[in-house]
């Protein structure tokens, strides 16, 4: 995609990219499925972060099955809990990419912040856009963004990655998800791993850096084995005429979402994916916002 079809100009990247073009990443994103930037955030982000996510967690609920995560904590709709958050979804990293990967009329997918308490299991194999139902190969239908809230390592439940596997033409592998891993369960083993695979890489990162994984990278949260929770913020990106996970314009009230930085609300779905894909009553969904503001 031409860099001038892209909100986020190469410039802004210079910090993060450091000796690195923008298209070389790029290529090794169509290469390997998946992108690390270690240490992105700052000391400040990641406080305001934890101190926003404090009294959600507190809460401590619980996962409903075995793909959630029974020992872990699942925090949705987050940018209506505190617009601490917003930061994470247009920062611009992840959004050079996201752009880049589906269009500048991508849509905010999903965002869910994901603590694996420890005794968590290894989480089904999976790919985030399984739900867009095309068969494989094909080109990915969505990017997401792993935020290290906390340092991921080999024995807290780094999220484990299989390099190359979005290219793979298989809808399912040894150990993926399957209809009973969505029920209820209470179910928690962190040595039972049917899915191991020699060819698995964890994710190992220090606190503040971002994974970006292409919708059709087979992947998997790996088993917390430390005595310390493993906290990630994953915002998940899908083209502008996909259906998104979480459906963003209930999630987010409109007058929450009118208090939010211009660039989200075009995420959340205030937004035209051309020609005209989004109108409300034969208008531009951003006249909505422009109204609460002046309510």
């Amino acid at each position: 995609m031409p860099a001038q079809d892209l909100s986020v100009s190469e410039e802004q990247l210079c910090t993060w990219l450091a000796d690195r073009r923008f298209a070389d990443c790029r290529r090794q994103l169509d290469r390997d499925g998946y992108l690390i930037f270690e240490n992105v955030l700052s000391q400040a982000d990641l406080t305001s972060i934890r101190e926003a996510l404090a009294p959600h967690l507190a809460g401590n609920i619980g996962g409903r099955n075995n793909f959630e995560g029974v020992r872990s904590n699942r925090i949705y709709a987050l940018l209506a809990k505190s617009p601490v958050f917003a930061k994470l979804v247009i920062h611009p990293l992840a959004l050079a990419f996201a752009e880049a990967e589906l269009g500048r009329s991508c849509l905010l997918s999903a965002l869910l912040a994901i603590q694996l308490n420890p005794g968590e299991s290894v989480q089904p194999w999976h790919y985030d856009d399984a739900h867009i139902n095309l068969p494989r190969p094909r080109p990915p239908c969505g990017l997401s963004a792993f935020w290290s809230i906390d340092t991921t390592s080999a024995t807290n439940g780094a999220t484990e990655v299989l390099p190359g596997s979005h290219l793979w033409p298989q809808n399912t592998i040894d150990g993926a998800g399957q209809a009973a891993d969505f029920a209820r369960s209470q179910h928690c083993d962190t040595d039972a791993d049917p899915g191991a695979r020699p060819d698995a890489v964890k994710a190992v990162m220090p606190a503040g850096s971002l994974m970006l994984a292409k919708g059709t990278l087979w992947h998997r949260g790996g088993a917390n084995k430390s005595d310390r929770p493993r906290l990630i913020i994953t915002p998940q990106y899908c083209p502008g005429w996909a259906r998104q996970l979480e459906n963003m314009c209930l999630a987010i009230p409109a007058a929450v979402a009118a208090a939010l930085p211009e660039r989200v609300g075009e995420l959340l779905g205030y937004s035209i994916h051309p020609p005209f894909m989004g109108y409300v009553d034969g208008r531009h969904p951003n006249r909505l916002l422009d109204t609460e503001q002046t309510d």
